[in-house]
């Protein structure tokens, strides 16, 4: 991987855990939600007639992975109700690559190798030290599982799905743009707490889907330039960016332990997506 790329996924890394943040420290977080689905619609939204379209065999998987969004942004919500965020995104992000591991071997009779078995096993080390955190909200923990489990979800939807689509870059446009439905939602329902949000809260929640986006975009466009396991790898740094921001940022604490934890996290995702 050369230093291009390599700050390229840090940048996608770094922008990833701040989005959450913004979510995190913002007022109103179900409105941010919306707005951050929002912010992923509308530049989609500009772009759909100047990409391919995806197969037809791709939009079941976009329409999937649709609904699924709505239910991860449901959870990402009660979790940092219940949490903060150098706890809940650890474990968020964390968990999702171990259950599509075990998922694989489970459901599509993969063997996982000596190296994923370790890569597991610092990942659970990580979070079981997470969990044990002083005053530490069961319910954030749970819903972080849970968002944990969406992210798996997806991951395995749009994997199979941007492969079918014929076209990456059509496959992500399309399914961005279809979030439209869930900023809908979001919106139409809370409409006099998104009428009376202040022009900051607006900026930042439209920032964040931007981000957002522009996150995801850097973390594919590396993936052709780099192999994909270590820009998988690399990526994963997000989860010790948002332990930074969270610690001395928002001043989340202890922040020794969670600072290790995070590592001990993110240094088990490293080693399964090199496995």
């Amino acid at each position: 991987m050369s230093t291009t790329v390599l700050l390229i996924v840090l940048l996608a890394a770094l922008l990833h855990a701040l989005w959450n943040a913004l979510v995190k420290t913002s007022a109103d977080r179900a409105i941010t939600l919306g707005l951050v689905a929002t912010g992923h619609c509308l530049p989609a939204l500009a772009l759909m007639p100047f990409v391919p379209m995806p197969a037809i065999e791709a939009f079941p998987f976009i329409i999937a992975s649709t609904v699924i969004h709505w239910a991860y942004y449901y959870f990402l919500n009660v979790s940092y109700r219940f949490g903060d965020l150098s706890l809940i995104y650890p474990i968020a992000r964390g968990t999702a690559p171990v259950m599509v591991a075990l998922g694989a071997m489970v459901w599509a009779d993969e063997a996982l190798s000596l190296w994923a078995w370790i890569g597991i096993l610092t990942v659970s080390a990580g979070i079981m030290v997470l969990a044990a955190i002083r005053h530490a909200d069961k319910r954030g923990i749970g819903a972080a599982l849970a968002t944990s489990a969406i992210i798996a979800a997806y991951s395995v939807v749009d994997g199979i799905g941007i492969r079918v689509s014929g076209t990456p870059i059509g496959y992500v446009v399309w399914l961005f743009a279809a979030e439209i439905c869930v900023a809908v939602f979001v919106i139409a329902t809370r409409f006099d707490r998104a009428r009376n949000i202040s022009q900051r809260a607006l900026v930042l929640g439209l920032s964040g889907g931007v981000i957002s986006g522009l996150a995801y975009g850097l973390a594919l466009f590396a993936k052709t330039l780099a192999p994909i396991g270590i820009v998988s790898a690399v990526r994963e740094t997000s989860v010790i960016f948002a332990a930074l921001i969270g610690v001395y940022w928002l001043g989340e604490g202890p922040a020794k332990r969670r600072l290790v934890a995070a590592s001990i996290v993110a240094i088990g995702v490293i080693i399964l997506a090199l496995s």
